[in-house]
């Protein structure tokens, strides 16, 4: 069987983090590497020709005319006196001509005739040094330095040239290189060590967050309580509140079938009553007909009611888009001035443009309605409505100059649960769906007397 699609897709953030960081790591020292190997042979070349200029004064200043040659009596370099000892002395003239050699030179196969040999060291400018490599069978690679002198007693140029073997120099590199790839690969290892352990660190909050999660799925925990990163706060919070909502919902689903069950039982009652009637032989007459005929209406009022919570009632507000209060219950109340134009009611709307509901426009249209429904059903002449943001909460404010709602009855009236069938006819079933919803939304509702003289339905959703 083969794997979910999501499943081949599924991929680890840690893997990822360590390949991008480890790529990213290998790379720089990668390229430290070269930049040390390279500064490194660069300061071996530049160390080895200042010893080849050292070893040029030094013949210089020993050096003594003898006729068409010269007679060098002694040297600070032994290695001049070795034969073959990687370190090779020369004095020519301007045209090329050697007029002198070191002891260490008399078995070097070098021609330094410019004409001859065009690898030979050049005969540089009085007072210059020239340098260059030189390769020979059989001797491997030469380095070497050209030093151009004039003598005034023989009115002519010469030109020492020292030449020395690159190989001590090659081998002194290659073991430089040896220990810096050495020290860098276990240094690359010890950082990738590191790199892994701090990964699995870093990301720790996130694995402890996945255990809380899956114990709340096994009902070990009832919400996100740990301590987590700032940058893991928002999700915990909206988890929570996912959680919350949903926990709201099953408890709102188990409370209406409860409120339908028992809405139900009067109806149900009266229309088992008649059926009994009618298995005894009885007529019904025009009165039992219209009774039952009104059970069944008043059942199918109750089912669509319930059904309309179950599905209203349970919207978040997480992704909801702001809605505009003020045109909302501008609406509202030209609607409900046309339903009661014979009361000519006075009415006056406060909300600034700038107020705004985060959750459904419907549920907010719903609300308004129902309980502004009520002022103008219940008021005498006069309906206010007002509202303000306090943050993302609103507060609505609805108040009219009817007679009120007596102290001992507001609370009753507000009881979350109450039943469609307890309360008096016209008013219930709205205030019923009014506390439904402030109740989604995480609000509160309260009822006080109101300066014109009726109600005052005070309501804050958020």
């Amino acid at each position: 069987m083969s794997p979910p699609a999501n499943d081949k897709l599924r991929y680890s953030l840690q893997t990822r983090l360590f390949l991008a960081f480890g790529v990213l790591l290998i790379l720089f020292l990668g390229l430290a590497g070269l930049v040390l190997e390279r500064a490194y042979q660069e300061s071996v070349e530049a160390a080895l020709r200042e010893r080849l200029q050292l070893q040029i004064y030094a013949l210089v200043g020993v050096a003594e005319p003898d006729g068409a040659a010269f007679y060098l009596p002694d040297t600070q370099e032994a290695r001049f006196s070795q034969i073959d000892s990687g370190l090779y002395g020369f004095i020519v003239d301007a045209e090329g001509r050697e007029r002198w050699r070191s002891p260490s030179a008399l078995n070097l196969n070098l021609s330094l005739n410019l004409a001859e040999d065009d690898g030979a060291p050049q005969i540089p400018k009085v007072g210059k040094t020239l340098y260059g490599n030189l390769s020979l069978p059989g001797q491997g690679e030469l380095i070497w330095a050209s030093y151009g002198t004039y003598w005034e007693v023989q009115d002519q140029q010469f030109n020492f040239i020292v030449l020395e073997s690159s190989a001590p120099t090659a081998a002194q590199i290659r073991e430089f290189q040896s220990n810096l790839y050495l020290w860098f690969g276990a240094l690359a290892l010890f950082l990738l060590v590191a790199q892994l352990l701090l990964l699995r660190w870093g990301l720790r909050p996130l694995a402890n967050l996945a255990e809380d999660v899956s114990a709340i799925e096994s009902g070990e925990r009832d919400e996100l309580q740990g301590s987590y990163p700032v940058e893991l706060v928002p999700v915990t919070r909206n988890l929570n509140l996912l959680i919350k909502r949903e926990r709201e919902r099953q408890q709102r689903y188990r409370g209406m079938l409860g409120d339908l069950a028992h809405s139900l039982k009067t109806p149900l009652a009266v229309l088992s009553a008649a059926l009994q009637e009618l298995r005894g032989g009885a007529n019904l007459d025009g009165r039992q007909r219209h009774d039952m005929e009104e059970q069944l209406e008043r059942m199918d009022q109750i089912v669509s009611y319930q059904l309309k919570r179950a599905v209203e009632v349970n919207r978040s507000r997480l992704l909801a888009k702001p809605v505009a209060v003020a045109p909302l219950l501008e609406r509202i109340m030209s609607a409900l001035n046309k339903v009661y134009r014979d009361k000519a009611m006075q009415t006056r709307v406060e909300a600034a443009a700038t107020v705004q509901f985060f959750g459904e426009e419907s549920d907010l249209m719903e609300l308004c309605g129902n309980v502004l429904d009520n002022a103008f059903k219940y008021g005498a002449s006069r309906v206010a409505v007002s509202a303000h943001q306090e943050g993302r909460t609103l507060c609505l404010t609805v108040e009219d100059d009817g007679p009120g709602i007596a102290p001992d009855k507001r609370g009753w009236v507000l009881e979350r649960g109450a039943r469609a069938d307890t309360v008096r006819s016209g008013q219930g079933i709205g205030l019923a769906v009014v506390v439904e919803l402030v109740s989604a939304y995480g609000g509160e509702i309260r009822i006080d007397e109101s300066p014109l003289g009726g109600a005052r339905f005070s309501i804050r959703l958020g």
